[in-house]
């Protein structure tokens, strides 16, 4: 509470000259998973005031990667001031209507087309090592940790034995490689509909970006289209994949470059493993913030997390055993949980 009123008292003298005398009110919308808290102001026009706690967050990459973004063309919240060491930011209001519930039957094709003419922006940046490091072998595969540890061990109580460590360690040598053979790219790192916002002139706004990387060509479009919040059907999905394929090549004929990109099939498994990836770090991260965090609402999404992952590892021979595996060990304990509903049918209306 005391930050609060200092971020409004620090926000109410910044307005002193720069906007209408108003009676300053904050209020509190969704954050994200992490330790920043997000208030829009009652100003004309409204902004929004971030509490990022400095000894959690980095705000000068924040502000650096937004500046970054900006200038290649993608539309993120211009930042109208910071105070570095009290965590206090200032941004444009992009508005409220997220992604996720602006998408249906109807919408989901115009909008996801804007999405991915925007995430081809994203991968166009420059790969600057300073704003942007390397999602190599030793991030990844800490991401990957998050599985056993969080997940496995901590959620679910089961402790591993020498020969699900070895199946595990195996499985994560199949998605090391995978990444390691994608052409490398700016990567957002959370591109889903949580993060994106429809814009009043039909645009994208951007949010949430402040964890970006270089790293694989694919990860973005499997945040984007096997979202942990909503569930498309595989063929639509498939087909969404085909497209992106087909998109990078022409801009790339476009602009008179070369990138060398598989065969539909090849492109399709770098897009699933690179997806299994995701969701197993996603289920330790969820499982995370239930335990450590106490926000236990990310339980509610993890059935839909475990549909993406165990359709994918039954799809593969390098990854089948870890399915069956999962089946065996991990589902009868998953079975007893409270959050739990079968995963075959998560994500499906109700």
């Amino acid at each position: 509470m005391a930050d609060l009123l200092a971020l409004q008292t620090w926000f109410d003298e910044f307005q002193t000259g720069h906007l209408p005398d108003a009676d300053l009110q904050l209020t509190p919308i969704t954050g994200d998973a992490g330790f920043r808290s997000y208030y829009r102001s009652n100003t004309q026009p409204p902004f929004i005031a971030a509490l990022a706690p400095p000894e959690h967050e980095n705000n000068l990459a924040f502000v650096n990667i937004a500046i970054a973004m900006a200038r290649g063309g993608v539309h993120v919240p211009k930042i109208i001031a910071v105070n570095y060491e009290q965590g206090f930011l200032l941004q444009e209001d992009l508005g409220a209507t997220l992604y996720l519930d602006a998408l249906n039957n109807e919408s989901q094709d115009r909008l996801y087309d804007s999405a991915e003419a925007t995430l081809l922006q994203i991968q166009k940046l420059p790969s600057d090592s300073a704003l942007f490091p390397r999602y190599d072998e030793t991030l990844l595969r800490c991401e990957l940790e998050l599985f056993p540890e969080w997940f496995v061990s901590g959620l679910l109580d089961v402790q591993f034995g020498t020969q699900a460590r070895s199946l595990l360690d195996d499985v994560f040598t199949v998605l090391l490689n995978n990444a390691a053979q994608q052409p490398q790219v700016v990567v957002h790192r959370d591109f889903h509909s949580r993060n994106l916002l429809v814009l009043e002139d039909g645009g994208v706004g951007v949010i949430d970006f402040q964890d970006a990387v270089f790293g694989p060509l694919s990860y973005d479009l499997v945040s984007l289209l096997r979202d942990c919040y909503i569930r498309w059907p595989t063929a639509l999905v498939e087909q969404r994949v085909e497209g992106f394929r087909c998109k990078l090549l022409a801009q790339a004929e476009e602009q008179g470059q070369t990138i060398t990109l598989p065969n539909s099939a090849t492109f399709l498994r770098w897009f699933d493993l690179m997806g299994l990836q995701r969701h197993l770090k996603v289920l330790g991260i969820f499982a995370r913030l239930a335990l450590r965090d106490d926000k236990t609402r990310y339980l509610d999404d993890l059935p839909l997390v475990l549909r993406y992952v165990l359709e994918v590892a039954k799809k593969y021979p390098e990854t089948e055993g870890f399915y069956r595996w999962f089946i065996q060990c991990l589902e009868p304990k998953i079975i007893d949980q409270a959050w739990y509903q079968p995963w075959q049918s998560a994500g499906e209306p109700l």
